[in-house]
């Protein structure tokens, strides 16, 4: 295959680039990088090497500016379309970047430079915000631009990662490029369970909860069951998948897990009270990393506070790949019959 150039907005710390990077090779190039928080800019340098900076904010940079390209990776934020948020959609705003509209900065690049395909990837909510009109508008504006649009949602835990992760994949091919033989992948493995991403060796002490808090869950859990909800926190049997990371990297009170392997229950960080006894922890970074599909090689260069943000804003690598994989079979069967 000819190699083919790709642009990576809104980046994060390179989850989609490395699923497409694994299914093409060498055949991909990336030739520009925009993320605008620093930290995750970090985690990218650590991670990848490019003979240019990371831009920055996406809004302030003209299309005119960007380096041709063929494909377009774009996870545009969730935030305004997630369940879990306030689902303002395109009119959400944040500290002053109107996030929902974000999406319409890749329309702006794409139609100046035309690249075969346009990727996209959001949170399941995004096609039902707003009774489906926000989808509508997404999809509506990739087919007046001259593209084909195909979409799909899937879910992490076929994809060889023991994460329950509804995500929509949204794909976009140019019109000259037949694209009516794509399918998105099927399922391919939905066997692996959280032993599959555990720590090799006990961990610090630092992850274990203290009984204060324990406690503390425990009470907060019960008082929303008394009022018939059921919100709380939840321990995940290694046998068992996770719930969603999410973004932000909160909620990791939902993907507790027991681990009894550490004996030495002395404090290394301020506490409440006293470790559990009960070997009641949180995942550490890397088991987050592992639940994502990020390989074991992922550098994390950053604090822990950082790094569950930065996998909980992130992608599932293993679906990137599956995704990407069937985009190569349409753009080399392409190749082939322009020639003829």
């Amino acid at each position: 295959m000819k190699q083919l150039k790709s642009i990576d907005l809104f980046a994060g710390i390179g989850g989609i680039r490395l699923g497409f990077d694994q299914a093409f090779g060498r055949s991909l190039k990336t030739v520009f990088v925009s993320e605008w928080d620093e930290n995750a800019q970090k985690t990218y340098r650590a991670n990848f090497t490019d003979k240019f900076d990371i831009a920055g904010d996406i809004t302030k940079i003209a299309e005119s500016d960007i380096p041709a390209f063929d494909i377009c990776l774009a996870g545009f934020p969730c935030q305004a379309f997630s369940l879990a948020g306030r689902r303002k959609g395109f009119g959400d705003n944040f500290k002053g970047m109107a996030r929902g509209t974000l999406f319409f900065d890749v329309a702006r690049i794409c139609s100046l430079h035309r690249p075969k395909v346009i990727f996209c990837e959001n949170v399941k909510g995004l096609t039902i915000h707003d009774k489906g009109r926000t989808f509508s508008v997404i999809k509506g504006t990739l087919e007046e631009l001259g593209y084909a649009v195909h979409e799909r949602i899937l879910n992490s835990r076929d994809f060889g990662v023991p994460q329950n992760r509804e995500r929509i994949y949204v794909l976009a091919f140019r019109n000259d490029i037949d694209s009516s033989g794509f399918a998105f992948p099927e399922p391919a493995d939905s066997t692996r369970t959280l032993q599959s991403i555990q720590e090799e060796t006990p961990v610090s002490a630092k992850y274990y909860l203290s009984d204060t808090y324990v406690e503390t869950l425990r009470r907060h859990r019960a008082r929303h069951e008394a009022m018939g909800h059921g919100f709380g926190y939840e321990i995940r049997g290694w046998d068992s998948v996770a719930a969603a990371v999410v973004c932000g990297g909160m909620g990791r009170e939902r993907n507790l897990v027991i681990d009894r392997r550490q004996t030495d229950l002395t404090p290394v960080t301020h506490i409440r009270g006293s470790i559990n006894t009960e070997g009641i922890r949180k995942m550490t970074p890397r088991e987050w990393a592992r639940l994502q599909g990020f390989p074991d090689t992922f550098r994390l260069p950053l604090a822990d506070v950082h790094l569950y943000r930065q996998f909980g804003n992130s992608v599932t690598v293993p679906v990137i790949k599956a995704v990407a994989e069937q985009v190569k079979i349409v753009l080399l069967k392409n190749g082939k019959e322009s020639k003829r």
